[in-house]
């Protein structure tokens, strides 16, 4: 593996910097400006919805655009014509780093997904969540019928079953909440892999952390299968039959 000389990292400091600078900006200007106009102009709720999570969808294509223009990190993905038959599915991905949902998005222009409450903390992506009416993890009173209502209208939900990013090479134990939802809105499931060629971006990282070469990811849209499959048919008590289906998740996308 070569080594950078100090004026080339300097350089990739610079610009990785000027990506995160980007980022926040294109955030704020989404949830002050052009969501408000929505709420203004839009009052049809559904359409409204529609709108914002697409147009969070193509301000990631951008921004990852110029990430690749930069020559700050590339990505590919493998399998997207998967994704249009999907209606109703439960999307769940491995979380190795801090743009997976990012990467994700910027492929299914009209997601739902399921996020932390710390969240709705942050300046840059709040405004994002509400716009795009997103779920949040702390409303345990209807977070399943939520579920299953936004499932049976034809809505893709996206889960990190892991609930944070993974660190490399340490066993993560999966949240069960994935695997309730997939259990009882009785709906497919589709497993999407994230390969990240450098170890970037992750939980322990700092943004000036840049690796030694130029982070390429890959993003596998695996297979869709309904939950029933993937447990045993001999399991009948609720509570097993979550923990068992967890455990499959772990074995996929670990």
């Amino acid at each position: 593996m070569r080594f950078m000389y100090w004026p080339e990292r300097l350089w990739r400091q610079c610009i990785t910097l000027f990506c995160f600078v980007l980022f926040g900006i294109g955030g704020v200007l989404l949830s002050f400006i052009w969501f408000n106009g929505l709420f203004l102009f839009c009052r049809n709720k559904p359409l409204r919805i529609r709108i914002a999570r697409r147009s969070v969808s193509y301000s990631f294509r951008l921004f990852l655009w110029v990430t690749k223009v930069l020559r700050v990190m590339s990505y590919t993905v493998d399998g997207a014509e998967k994704l249009r038959q999907d209606k109703g599915c439960l999307i769940l991905a491995n979380h190795p780093t801090l743009l997976d949902y990012v990467l994700i998005a910027s492929v299914i222009p009209d997601v739902d997904c399921l996020v932390k409450s710390a969240l709705l903390r942050n300046p840059f992506v709040c405004g994002v969540i509400r716009a795009c009416h997103y779920l949040v993890n702390n409303q345990h009173d209807i977070l399943l019928e939520e579920s299953r209502e936004r499932l049976a209208q034809g809505d893709n939900l996206l889960i990190f079953p892991a609930g944070t990013r993974t660190t490399p090479g340490v066993p993560t134990a999966f949240q069960r909440g994935a695997a309730n939802i997939a259990l009882r809105c009785d709906c497919p499931v589709r497993f999407i892999h994230i390969y990240n060629s450098e170890t970037a971006l992750t939980k322990q990282s700092r943004w000036y952390d840049i690796p030694q070469q130029k982070l390429r990811y890959n993003i596998v849209i695996g297979e869709r299968l309904e939950s029933e499959q993937l447990i045993d048919p001999k399991t009948e008590l609720p509570s097993l039959r979550a923990r068992q289906l967890t455990r499959v998740f772990e074995n996929r996308l670990l």
